[in-house]
């Protein structure tokens, strides 16, 4: 395979505070910080574990940048080694970078052959926009509702998941494709053909704007939604709409800044888990990538860079790609192979999956688990029938699950799925005391409530939660739901296991 590097992006600033970082970070609202009512400092990490100020340790469930687990040595090494030789802008010819660009195409398909290395998955995802642009001087996006695509005003803008929120306005060239979610969105899991439902939404969109004189650039999803709540498309939707899009002359662009290196076990890009008919145009991808170095990349085919060339703009970056950078990629890649993390990913991630859905049987909160190697989400819910999502007792949980020393988050256009992403060294052991911990917790939480825990909560009987107090004072701060949903919105069938396999195909 010819591989061609493209190097890229600014260079990252440290700023040393000299006052309390819980203080510099709670008195800000604009910082958002996990647990934000009784955030925890911590101080060092190792493998899949986290350490505070006072030594307690904490089993991390959140952490998907830290792919292979915290300050792994092999990693740490390969940054020591390379920074004592040389670090310097990547314009400079260096093999790091060469070698890196071959190992990182031979994961990815043939056609997709050339790589813009960055520092962040925003960056990223800022430059598949350009490229998807200039590749046929169309300009609009499609996006999927409640998507985020990272920080900067270009993606802002294409992202649901923040610009819903604040006071800025869908620009025109934006449009918002529903969520391919079959178990809470407009098509689910009854649905006869859920992947062509979905896929008709964007078709519809594409037919509007050519309607309304305007041309499609590019469709850019997650390949798996994690802001909106862990959702995975149901099989064939991806490749019906890489159709659409392809014909109205725009790009595909899979999002793998959360998801990709092994996340999901049998492969190596999530992408690749709905089949081999179906390749994107354009692959971006971060977080993991470093496993906390800032490094990031962008991969796309021949023609599409060579369009991006034919601009005449001199494209380079800074830091992208650099000597440390590539060594650190490199030493990823070795450990994600030496230590078999993808074949832990299957092998825990189906145990832990196995043991959440015993769960669900004894548990009337948990409405859903969904999910592919270690990439799981619990979608908790009041009431079955509606599926009336259960934001509070989320939060209740998130912060009594920090108290038993188990980190998790809160996503979704609800804050009612608790998201399960940890470093790929993630053990079966600790799958059960996370499970344990989930179990104790649960429990007390249906008792308090006076849920019945042996059948289905009755219908629209409303009932209130006692909460800690952190966790209320987060939720009346936090604006992040959805105010356009009807989280009641009457819905017939009940959720059913049988339908993972409608969601993917492997």
């Amino acid at each position: 395979m010819i591989c061609k590097i493209s190097c890229i992006l600014f260079n990252t600033k440290l700023f040393v505070v000299a006052f309390s970082a819980i203080h510099f970070f709670t008195s800000r609202p604009s910082c958002k910080v996990f647990f934000a009512a009784d955030p925890i400092k911590i101080v060092r990490a190792q493998r899949q574990y986290m350490f505070d100020e006072k030594g307690d340790q904490y089993l991390d469930c959140i952490n998907n940048v830290a792919h292979v687990g915290h300050c792994h040595p092999e990693v740490v090494k390969a940054a020591q080694k390379q920074m004592e030789l040389l670090n310097t802008n990547s314009r400079f010819l260096h093999d790091n970078i060469v070698e890196y660009a071959k190992r990182l195409s031979a994961t990815l398909p043939d056609r997709l052959a050339v790589c813009y290395f960055t520092n962040s998955g925003s960056e990223a995802n800022d430059l598949a926009l350009r490229l998807a642009r200039q590749f046929r001087g169309h300009q609009d996006v499609i996006t999927l509702d409640h998507a985020y695509h990272g920080h900067l005003s270009s993606l802002i803008e294409i992202s649901p998941y923040k610009f819903q929120k604040g006071k800025d306005v869908k620009k025109e060239f934006v449009h918002v494709a529903p969520a391919p979610d079959t178990y809470r969105g407009k098509y689910r899991e009854d649905h006869e053909d859920p992947a062509s439902a979905y896929a008709d939404e964007v078709k519809k969109i594409i037919d509007e704007a050519h309607n309304s004189g305007r041309k499609i650039a590019a469709f850019i999803a997650e390949s798996m939604q994690s802001c909106g709540g862990q959702i995975i498309p149901p099989a064939g939707y991806f490749q019906k709409v890489a159709e659409y899009v392809r014909g109205a002359g725009g790009v595909f662009i899979a999002d793998e800044v959360q998801v990709g290196f092994g996340r999901v076990g049998k492969h190596f890009w999530s992408f690749q888990m709905f089949g081999e008919d179906f390749v994107p145009d354009i692959v971006t991808m971060g977080k993991p990538m470093g496993n906390g170095h800032p490094m990031a990349c962008v991969v796309t085919t021949e023609e599409i860079a060579e369009a991006f060339s034919a601009s005449g703009m001199e494209y380079f970056n800074t830091y992208g790609g650099n000597p440390v950078s590539s060594a650190v990629g490199l030493a990823v890649l070795d450990v994600i192979k030496n230590e078999d993390l993808q074949g832990n990913a299957t092998r825990v991630g189906n145990y832990l999956t196995e043991l959440l859905n015993k769960q669900k049987t004894k548990h009337t909160l948990i409405g859903d688990i969904r999910g592919v190697g270690l990439f799981i989400g619990i979608d908790l819910v009041k009431d079955h029938q509606q599926r009336t999502p259960a934001t509070a007792e989320a939060q209740h949980v998130i912060y009594k699950m920090k108290e038993k020393r188990v980190l998790l988050s809160a996503d979704g256009p609800h804050r009612n799925v608790l998201k399960i992403k940890p470093p790929m060294c993630f053990t079966e052991e600790d799958a059960e005391f996370m499970v344990e911990q989930l179990d104790g917790i649960l429990t007390d939480l249906e008792e308090a409530i006076g849920a019945e825990t042996e059948s289905v909560i009755s219908k629209n009987t409303p009932y209130r939660t006692k909460m800690p107090k952190e966790a209320q004072s987060e939720l009346l701060r936090d604006s992040s739901l959805d105010p356009r949903e009807n989280p009641s919105r009457k819905r017939n069938g009940l959720c059913t296991d049988s339908l993972l396999s409608k969601r993917f195909r492997t």
